[in-house]
């Protein structure tokens, strides 16, 4: 059976009739012969194709044969093609011992035996079959070798990051476990010592805002981590209705300005007029939050500055600190899972913010970008389409 790609054979002779000739003689299924009517033309078409065979007429004019092999094995393409002589001279001119010190590996005299040429022929074509045959097993051979090479650089990776973030949820889990776990452990030493002073309604207002924070922080990390797992599986849907941005931002702005505060800055909203469209608010809600949030950790203690604008078919909020900024070959990098900032020390978190956000504003046929110049801050963009409420509604 031969291989879908022909086995190719070039045939010079100055002389018509005798390339048709020895075509007559050499062709067959699975091959393509190539004729020449020259040197010249032979070394164009020597250029072009990988050849199997090439026989070539001694006496021609201009480049004779023995000069087109002398070519043929000083350049590296050609170098291995088998080269047959033939010649109308007679034995006693010597050609053989020639053409074989031009590098041939044999000689024919005309007239040609069909039965010798075509015997040579079938036996060049096999060996040229067997070691391309070989050549494209090894090459496969190569190429599987690489790919398990790279599907174990692959399998190493998944298998450091299960670990880095097996890691990072144990460690993010049991900060607000070991709070409320001491904090449970300091009510019942109270009640076993019957100090029920401990428990006066100021006492216990601050207890229940101290394990509301904590309650909130594990399910924030819970829902990141199903957030991620929806995203992946395809399965994370929106719940879309009428949604007004600027009294969103209002109410997001209100409920981060004590943590602002905290962390010795402010929030400022630049959302001068209502914008109504169709979105899903709670997602949208909690991209706003991720990257408020952001801000603040990012945002070296200045101010935050939140801003709405409305655009011909879609609204824009951005998002300004005036932190360090983002290296630029780092701001494709913190779009992506786990990646929790480029300092030195790693703030909290699961890293998984940033690229939920982007995530959610995309299937929302939105985008969430950045821009930014180390030292002077950066800006997060997110970009939503003004869409209609479908008909019904």
């Amino acid at each position: 059976m031969h291989d879908a790609t022909p086995t190719k054979l070039l045939i010079v002779d100055d002389l018509p009739e005798n390339l048709q000739a020895l075509e007559a003689l050499i062709r067959g299924d699975g091959r393509t012969v190539y004729q020449a009517g020259s040197g010249e033309q032979a070394l164009a078409l020597l250029l072009q194709h990988d050849f199997a065979l090439a026989i070539l007429d001694v006496q021609m004019p201009g480049m004779d044969g023995f000069e087109l092999a002398e070519l043929m094995r000083g350049t590296e393409k050609t170098r291995s093609i088998p080269i047959v002589f033939v010649t109308a001279a007679g034995k006693e001119l010597n050609y053989s011992f020639k053409g074989y010190e031009a590098g041939a590996v044999d000689v024919l005299y005309k007239p040609l035996d069909s039965f010798a040429v075509k015997s040579k022929v079938e036996v060049f074509v096999a060996l040229y079959q067997q070691r391309d045959a070989m050549r494209k097993q090894v090459e496969a051979l190569e190429a599987a070798r690489r790919q398990q090479e790279e599907t174990q650089a692959q399998l190493q990776h998944a298998l450091r990051m299960r670990d880095e973030f097996m890691s990072m949820v144990s460690h993010e889990m049991r900060t607000p476990l070991n709070t409320l776990y001491l904090e449970t452990q300091l009510r019942k030493m109270q009640l076993e010592r019957g100090n029920m002073a401990a428990f006066g309604p100021d006492q216990l207002r601050r207890m229940v805002s101290r394990d509301d924070r904590q309650i909130q922080n594990i399910v924030r990390l819970i829902d990141d981590m199903l957030d991620v797992s929806r995203i992946r599986s395809g399965k994370l849907s929106l719940r879309l209705g009428s949604v007004e941005l600027a009294g969103m931002l209002g109410r997001v702005v209100q409920d981060l300005t004590p943590q602002a505060a905290t962390a010795g800055t402010s929030i400022v909203l630049d959302a001068p007029v209502p914008v109504r469209g169709w979105w899903d608010d709670f997602r949208i809600e909690q991209i706003v939050m991720n990257l408020l949030t952001n801000a603040l950790r990012y945002g070296g203690s200045q101010p935050v500055v939140v801003t709405l604008a409305v655009l011909a078919d879609s609204v824009r909020i951005d998002v300004r600190d005036s932190g360090p900024g983002v290296k630029p070959e780092h701001q494709a990098k913190i779009f992506e899972p786990y990646e929790r900032g480029v300092g030195s020390e790693a703030p909290a978190g699961l890293g998984l913010g940033l690229y939920i956000s982007r995530q959610l504003a995309e299937a929302h046929n939105g985008s969430l970008t950045l821009s930014s110049v180390p030292g002077e801050g950066a800006v997060f963009s997110l970009t939503l389409p003004r869409t209609e409420p479908p008909a019904a509604e």
